[in-house]
């Protein structure tokens, strides 16, 4: 891809990068990338469209955030090493871990790939530790301006999930070697709150963003249309008019480097 505007025309390719929308390609080559029924998964192809741009054969790559093995899944089809935590893994390759305390040696690792929660959407494990469990709305117990005292000032909107991205962001800065590249892909988010028109817009995209500065050098910024079954339902759209709100069209891929 050469723009800034991409459209993944299925959710999974061959393995010389082809899309195949579940047709058999042959002998030898990859059909599936991670699990299709895992709720959230990310788009192989965008994953694809990153390691052919920013590693070569033979480069270890870090998804600290896995889920259903997406990322190692590409790897083994492009011959870069993968190296896959997650907080519940679902397959042998993957191992246990908390991106907030990555098991790896300093400037160890060639690229890094993050697809975190956009706040509370998703249910992605029991595990109390995850970050999908903190919502990007919320202000703690600030909410209901208990917990701090006359004159205070309230907590940041969604405070305890930013802390907790800084530190993942910042475990990645410190296993990542200098001059490599960093891709994350996130979605704003919005949900509704009772009796007020228009609902709560959390800018999950920029605040990630702000917070990413202070570690990397900014490439670029991806706008990747979403391909969301619930984007062509009717009443979604109807209740978008009557509300007052937008239904989230795109996800943000967002590419830093390390730069000391």
């Amino acid at each position: 891809m050469t723009t800034t505007l991409w459209e993944y025309p299925s959710q999974h390719y061959d393995s010389e990068g082809k899309t195949t929308k579940g047709k058999p390609v042959g002998a030898g080559r990859s059909t599936m990338q991670g699990d299709k029924e895992y709720v959230g998964a990310t788009p192989s192809w965008l994953i694809w469209q990153l390691l052919q741009r920013y590693t070569r054969a033979g480069d270890t790559v870090l998804d600290p955030m896995v889920g259903s093995g997406t990322t190692i899944d590409v790897c083994k089809d492009l011959g870069r090493s993968p190296i896959g935590f997650d907080l519940a893994p679902s397959r042998e390759d993957i191992r246990q871990g908390d991106a907030r305390e990555i098991d790896l040696e300093n400037e160890s690792v060639d690229f890094v790939f993050i697809d975190p929660p956009y706040s509370t959407h998703i249910d992605y494990s029991d595990d109390r530790r995850c970050i999908g469990k903190l919502d990007a709305g919320e202000g703690g117990l600030d909410n209901d301006n208990k917990g701090r005292g006359p004159g205070e000032p309230p907590e940041m909107i969604g405070q305890a999930y930013y802390e907790a991205m800084e530190e993942v962001i910042a475990e990645c800065h410190r296993v990542m070697k200098n001059r490599r590249y960093l891709g994350l892909y996130v979605s704003d988010s919005f949900k509704k709150q009772k009796g007020v028109k228009g609902g709560l817009f959390m800018p999950i995209g920029f605040e990630l963003f702000s917070i990413m500065r202070d570690y990397f050098k900014p490439v670029d910024i991806v706008a990747v249309v979403r391909h969301n079954a619930k984007l062509k339902r009717g009443n979604w759209h109807k209740a978008a008019e009557e509300q007052n709100f937008f239904l989230r069209g795109f996800n943000y891929l967002m590419i830093m480097k390390k730069e000391e």
